[in-house]
C-alpha cells in the first residue's frame, strides 16, 4: 500500500512556514491503519498547474494507491486544489466533501468555506483535506471508514484499520 501526502502551500514550499498538515495526516494514518503502508510527503506551492501536474505524476507515473492533499481548499485566489483535483480525476466522489464539511461545521462555522472533494484516477483514490491539523483529524475520522472499500473497488492496495479507533466498512462483513 502506497500513500502520497501532498501538501499544497506557498509558504511551506518556500520554507517560510512549518507544515503541520502533512505530519497530522501521517500521524492519523499511523494511528489508525493497521496494514503496512509506505508514505511519501511532498510539499508544493499553491496553484492550478502545480497541483494538477503533481497529482497526474503521483497517480500515473508513481502509481500511488491513495493521494491525500492538504491545503488550498479555501476561497482565497490561489486556493485551487479542488479545481486541479477535478481536472485530474475520472470520477468524482462528492459525498466525501459533503460529509467533511457537515462534520466540521460542528466545530467551526468557517467550515462552510472549505471546498474539499474526492475522486478516482485509474487505481488511485484522491482526497482533499483542509490544512489545519484539528480539521484533518475531524475529516479523516468522518470519512475514512468508506476508504478501504473504495480502494477495493478500484483495484488499489488493501487497507485495514484498527477497529478500536475506526472500523473500516465493507458491505457483507
Amino acid at each position: 500500500m502506497r500513500i502520497a501526502i501532498l501538501v499544497v502551500s506557498d509558504r511551506a514550499s518556500r520554507g517560510e512556514y512549518e507544515d503541520r498538515g502533512g505530519p497530522a495526516i501521517q500521524a492519523w494514518l499511523e494511528k489508525t491503519v493497521t496494514t503496512p503502508f509506505e508514505c511519501e510527503r511532498i510539499i508544493i506551492p499553491d496553484g492550478f498547474e502545480s497541483v494538477r501536474d503533481t497529482l497526474i505524476d503521483l497517480c500515473d507515473a508513481k502509481a500511488f494507491d491513495m493521494v491525500l492533499t492538504t491545503g488550498g481548499t479555501g476561497p482565497a485566489p490561489r486556493d485551487l486544489t479542488p479545481e486541479a483535483t477535478q481536472a485530474v480525476i475520472k470520477k468524482e466522489l462528492p459525498g466525501f466533501g459533503e460529509l467533511m464539511r457537515r462534520r466540521s461545521l460542528d466545530f467551526v462555522p468557517t467550515a462552510i468555506l472549505s471546498r474539499q472533494t474526492a475522486g478516482i484516477r485509474g487505481n488511485t483514490f484522491l482526497l482533499n483535506l483542509p490544512g489545519s491539523p484539528g480539521s484533518i483529524d475531524v475529516c479523516l475520522t468522518a470519512v475514512f471508514a468508506a476508504v478501504p472499500y473504495c480502494l477495493d473497488l478500484i483495484g488499489a492496495g488493501y487497507v485495514e484499520t484498527d477497529p478500536s479507533i475506526l472500523k473500516a466498512h465493507r458491505p457483507g462483513t
